[in-house]
């Protein structure tokens, strides 16, 4: 299952910070919706701090918002 960790560009810290959070989060929250969201979330955030946000589809800036209303309306318990 760790095998596609092994073709991470880790140079790259935009492609390698939300791979890590996506990878944490679900091992640590048994939730593999909090995981991905988070990717989706962290992915386009990371590209826009870095300045490459070009190479960013737009649908996966949609997507992305969307992930961050999940975890606005995610009913923590």
């Amino acid at each position: 299952m760790l095998r596609p960790v092994t073709k991470i560009n880790f140079d790259d810290y935009t492609e390698l910070i939300p791979a890590f959070a996506v990878v944490v989060l679900m091992s640590f929250t048994y939730n593999i919706g909090v995981g991905i969201t988070a990717g989706f979330v962290l992915y386009p955030l990371c590209k826009l701090i870095a300045g490459r946000y070009r190479e960013v589809h737009p649908g996966l800036w949609v997507l992305g918002l969307l992930s961050l209303a999940f975890y606005f309306f995610y009913p923590y318990s």
